[in-house]
C-alpha cells in the first residue's frame, strides 16, 4: 500500500482526505495553502539555532513546557526503553521565544492553525451520523481560542555512528492531540504502521503537507478515526551525517472541552504526559 498524496485544489479533496485517514490515520495534502518558502525559512533558521550556544537561554519551563528541550531531557516514545535522538523547541504564542525567530513562527502558526480548523470541519463533513453524535461540539469549535495548540520545532542531529544501540530518532508512538499538521522535513524517515503491522514510507516530497489522527480525535469519536502508530527512523542509503528538521502543529482542544464519558481534554492532556515523564 502506497499514501497518495491529495491535492487540496481538487473537487473531492476533502472525502479523498477523510479517506485516507479513516483508512491509515494518516492524509498527505499537495497544493495546500501554506507557503513553502515559509517553511524552508524556518527550517534554515532554526538548524541554525541548534547549532547555537544560544539554545541554552531558553532552556524549558517544567510548568509551561514552553522552550528548549535537550537531548537528555527528551521524550522516550510510551513502551520504549531508549530516548529518541532528537532535541526540540515548543513554541506557543505566549512563551518564550528567540526575538529574531519570533515573528517568523507566530506567521506559520497562525496559518497552520486556519489551515487545520478547514480540515477538522471536512473530518467532521464526513462523520457518518452515528459516529458524529459522540461529538460534545463541532470538532473546528473545539480549538477555538485554545492556548493548548503546539508548534514543536524538532531537529534530529547528524548520526554519528555512536548512537546507543536501539535508539532512532523517534520511537513508535501515537500523538496524543486532535490532528497534527506536519510539512513534509528536509530528509527521509518518517513511517507509519498499517493494520497489518507493516510500515510503509509517508512521503517526504518537499512541499507535501503530512496530517495524522490524535488519541484525542479517536477518543471523541469512539474508535472511528485510529490515533495510527508512527515513527522516524535513521535513514539508509541517505546521508546521515545530515541533520533533520520537523515541524510539527499539534492541535489541542481547550481542557475543558469534553471528549467523551471518561475524559476531557485536559484530564487526557495530563494523563497521557504522566505516563511520557515529561511532567
Amino acid at each position: 500500500m502506497i499514501l497518495e498524496a491529495v491535492d487540496y485544489q481538487s473537487p473531492t479533496a476533502a472525502q479523498d482526505f477523510v479517506k485516507s485517514l479513516r483508512e491509515t490515520g494518516f492524509g498527505v495534502l499537495k497544493n495546500h495553502p501554506i507557503r513553502q518558502q515559509l517553511v524552508s525559512d524556518i527550517y534554515q533558521n532554526w538548524h541554525d539555532f541548534f547549532n547555537s550556544e544560544e539554545k541554552h537561554n531558553f532552556r524549558y519551563n517544567v510548568g509551561t513546557q514552553d522552550g528548549y528541550f535537550p537531548p537528555d531531557v527528551s521524550e522516550t516514545a510510551k513502551g520504549h526503553s531508549k530516548k529518541d535522538i532528537k532535541e526540540y523547541f515548543h513554541y506557543y504564542p505566549w512563551g518564550q521565544c528567540p526575538t529574531a525567530h519570533k515573528a517568523e513562527l507566530a506567521q506559520y502558526y497562525q496559518e497552520a492553525n486556519q489551515l487545520a480548523e478547514q480540515l477538522l470541519g471536512w473530518i467532521e463533513q464526513y462523520t457518518p451520523s452515528d459516529i458524529a453524535s459522540h461529538y460534545s461540539q463541532p470538532l473546528s469549535s473545539m480549538i477555538e481560542k485554545s492556548d493548548q495548540t503546539l508548534l514543536r520545532v524538532l531537529h534530529y542531529p547528524p548520526l554519528k555512528g555512536d548512537e546507543e544501540l536501539g535508539a532512532i530518532r523517534a520511537g513508535a508512538h501515537e500523538d496524543i492531540n486532535l490532528i497534527t499538521i506536519l510539512p513534509a522535513a528536509n530528509e527521509p524517515g518518517l513511517q507509519v504502521q498499517l493494520k497489518n503491522g507493516d510500515w510503509i514510507d509517508v512521503p517526504c516530497d518537499f512541499g507535501n503537507l503530512i496530517v495524522n489522527i490524535g488519541d484525542m480525535l479517536q477518543e471523541a469519536s469512539a474508535g472511528y478515526f485510529p490515533s495510527t502508530s508512527h515513527r522516524v527512523i535513521n535513514p539508509e542509503g541517505t546521508d546521515k551525517t545530515k541533520a533533520r528538521i520537523s515541524l510539527p502543529l499539534f492541535l489541542h482542544p481547550r481542557p475543558d472541552v469534553k471528549l467523551s464519558e471518561r475524559h476531557t481534554a485536559g484530564t487526557y492532556l495530563h494523563e497521557r504526559l504522566v505516563e511520557l515523564g515529561v511532567i
